[in-house]
């Protein structure tokens, strides 16, 4: 899985400002003699030049890692998917930077072979490629190390619910999970999102999602429940002398107990 490191808002303003920086820097310093011709066009607008396409590359890098980093709590990108993002990012760059040099290139009185589009999204691929391409790797490289620094602890917390097809649907904190119950082909789990319980409806079996409670530390209390003892308060006998696991997350109704599992789940309180 990504690191969430890279999905973090410290990475979203790192790559809107310094990956334009590092363009800038890389024209007006390095000024290659292809870059500089390109970007002059013979007229002598190279400082215009860059600083538009410099604007292009800030906006699309807002309008592609701001909704990214907003909805990071719902994304489980992988790594090829984060690659493919950004290759998506740079190829957009391009088609926007290429618009804007045939656009401009029509205005002169140059070669006529320079007005056309896609030659000049060609030359904008490249101009990226050698300008912004290291940062990119760097960037990315830095942050995935955030990794083992930013909360172990708190990554190996979570639990990562998969459906019956093993794909990822839901990942919450372990703490957070109330119970777990059975409901026909799906799992229902209630959870607390702050200060509200909510429920959600996993496409699985108890047996399937079994060895990832018993890693979370939640147990098996009755044939159709899991139990987070953790949030039970009291294990007591309801008036038809059920025993039944009351919660601390109210309103919550309380939660049956098989007499086969008593003893273990006393034992965790």
């Amino acid at each position: 899985m990504l690191p969430r490191s890279i999905l973090s808002v410290a990475s979203l303003l790192t790559h809107v400002l310094a990956i334009p920086a590092c363009f800038l820097v890389s024209v007006f310093i390095y000024r290659s003699s292809w870059t500089v011709a390109y970007l002059d066009m013979g007229v002598g607008r190279l400082t215009l030049n860059t600083l538009m396409l410099m604007c292009i590359i800030i906006g699309i890098l807002c309008a592609s890692r701001i909704p990214m980093v907003a909805c990071r709590k719902y994304l489980h990108l992988k790594w090829v998917h984060y690659v493919l993002w950004s290759l998506a990012e740079i190829v957009l760059m391009a088609l926007f930077m290429g618009l804007y040099m045939a656009l401009m290139y029509k205005n002169t009185e140059l070669a006529v072979g320079s007005i056309y589009y896609f030659p000049n999204v060609g030359k904008c691929m490249s101009l990226l490629l050698t300008t912004i391409l290291m940062p990119y790797l760097f960037f990315n490289a830095l942050f995935s190390n955030f990794r083992d620094t930013t909360n172990p602890a708190q990554e190996e917390n979570l639990v990562r619910f998969q459906d019956a097809t093993q794909r990822l649907k839901l990942v919450i904190s372990a703490e957070a999970i109330l119970y777990i119950k059975a409901d026909e082909n799906y799992v229902s789990i209630c959870y607390l999102d702050g200060e509200r319980l909510k429920e959600y409806s996993l496409r699985n079996t108890m047996r399937a999602i079994e060895p990832l409670m018993q890693r979370a530390g939640i147990v098996r209390c009755q044939r159709s429940y899991f139990v987070n003892p953790r949030h039970v308060t009291v294990l007591r006998k309801d008036k038809e002398g059920a025993i039944v696991a009351e919660l601390d997350a109210a309103p919550q109704r309380p939660i049956p107990v098989s007499p086969k599992y008593y003893d273990a789940l006393n034992q965790l309180l």
